[in-house]
């Protein structure tokens, strides 16, 4: 019998000690098995409310300037990919499980993600081209993958937002012109900081290449030596243009020296007199032409900087390149980038599509932005107000319900409170969490005079506003 009691007093306490560690168990502690992919980034509230607000704002500049906004699917020919300048590493190639090693599935083969927007768009207008108006202008801000190594400000899925300009046949410098002017005018809206657009010309690095009597076979493989110059420094690119050309120091040297060159806005056609190319004379009128009509355009002189060492990586750009760069906060890197291409859509279709444009890497951005500052995250949600009813009672229920429905309808952003009761703090502290920054508050007093209680938190101050005073909660 006193056996049959001990067991019993040891299941009792067992279960105690299970009754216990269910009380403290957290479910937090569970979640030590799910780890993040690598490169995949996920913002919190907070942040994708800040992402929201820039693509709002980007949005906005894109259409200021007669830009129409198209849309790609996220999959392309895994062939047309790598044939137009993506590189086979980087490019993710897709297919349904059930589809490996099944020979019926064999169409599904050749399907990727894309990497950029600008090849899916020269695909698009070479299939719509009888249904678009020349020069096409088109706006694009979609996700891209690439398989990169995973690091600080490198991604392998990221928002990019574009706009490209595509004439048919020919298309004026003054685009090339106008791509800086839309850089300069969304970095003043995004207000992130003082910037620079650096601007070059493709055909001066490829004609003063042909001056020194590098052939062409090289140009591609040297200027994409040469894009990484302030990345990676002088040493790592003469190793690695040594590694194209052969161990030919004074070809290096020459090289590198002329992209040492630091040209005034004003002194762009003394570059003249460095090379008799033909190519490389092309390229200087171009560069001097677009730096007189982006200042024309409002890009500020403090804005645009020449820098002979902007190449751009992919190889479809044929004259005018760009990238803009935050003055304090170099080590961001390129912000926005892009350039002119004469035969990318070309390649698609038959006939002549020159075209120029530009790309955000907007999440790359944004991640930089945190990092260091530039911006915070400064709410988690879009609501202005914070609607708390004092009481459970169906009659000022449905007084806040109707509160609520008005703001709505004068486009004030609100919702009602469901935590905390009669509980002030509770309210208060939730808004605050949540960086709500008024709170209306719904009693009996108030709705016997047909009012709501407003509380500013920032303010911290509190007044009695009726529920149909319009012009008051459209100006908070």
């Amino acid at each position: 019998m006193r056996r049959c009691r001990f067991q019993v007093a040891v299941v009792l306490s067992r279960m105690r000690r299970f009754r216990y560690a269910l009380i403290f168990w957290k479910p937090e502690l569970m979640t030590s098995d799910i780890k993040p992919i690598s490169g995949f980034p996920e913002w919190l509230p907070q942040e994708k409310v800040v992402e929201e607000d820039f693509l709002g704002k980007i949005r906005s500049v894109f259409r200021l300037h007669g830009f129409s906004p198209i849309e790609t699917p996220a999959v392309e020919r895994a062939s047309t990919l790598v044939a137009k300048g993506g590189n086979e590493k980087e490019i993710y190639k897709i297919s349904r499980l059930h589809a490996a090693g099944n020979p019926t599935e064999s169409g599904d083969n050749d399907l990727a993600l894309h990497f950029d927007l600008t090849v899916p768009m020269a695909r698009y207008i070479a299939q719509h081209e009888h249904h678009l108006t020349f020069p096409f202008r088109r706006y694009q801000i979609q996700p891209v993958w690439r398989g990169e190594r995973a690091q600080a400000g490198r991604f392998r899925q990221f928002y990019q937002c574009d706009i490209d300009i595509v004439g048919r046949g020919t298309l004026p410098l003054s685009c090339d012109a106008e791509i800086p002017a839309v850089m300069a005018g969304i970095l003043r809206t995004l207000d992130i900081g003082e910037f620079q657009v650096r601007i070059n010309n493709r055909k001066i690095l490829q004609g003063f290449l042909l001056g020194i009597g590098i052939g062409t076979e090289y140009h591609h493989a040297v200027m994409g030596c040469v894009d990484k110059l302030e990345k990676i420094g002088e040493d790592a690119v003469t190793k690695e243009v040594r590694a194209v050309l052969g161990n030919v120091d004074f070809e290096v040297s020459k090289i590198l020296s002329f992209l040492s060159k630091r040209i005034a806005l004003q002194e762009v056609a003394d570059l003249a007199s460095v090379s008799s190319d033909e190519l490389y004379q092309k390229g200087v009128a171009e560069l001097a032409e677009v730096v007189a009509m982006a200042l024309a355009k409002g890009v500020s002189p403090d804005e645009l900087v020449i820098d002979l060492s902007i190449a751009r990586g992919l190889d479809y750009y044929t004259g005018t390149v760009f990238e803009t760069r935050l003055v304090r906060y170099p080590e961001v890197g390129s912000v926005c980038s892009g350039g002119r291409y004469e035969n990318l859509v070309g390649s698609f279709a038959e006939g002549n599509f020159p075209g120029v444009g530009m790309s955000i890497g907007l999440t790359r951005l944004l991640s930089q932005l945190f990092r260091y500052e530039v911006v915070t995250a400064r709410s988690q949600a879009y609501t202005k107000i914070l609607i708390v009813p004092l009481a459970s009672d169906a009659v000022i229920d449905t007084y806040a319900e109707g509160f609520a429905s008005r703001l709505r309808e004068w486009s004030v952003p609100c919702e009602i409170s469901l935590v905390g009761g009669n509980k002030v703090a509770k309210h208060i502290e939730y808004a605050t969490k949540k960086g709500i920054p008024f709170i209306g508050f719904i009693g009996e007093t108030e709705l016997a005079d047909g009012t709501v209680a407003m509380k500013d938190l920032q303010a911290r101050t509190q007044e009695s506003v009726p529920v149909a005073d319009e012009k008051f909660f459209r100006n908070m």
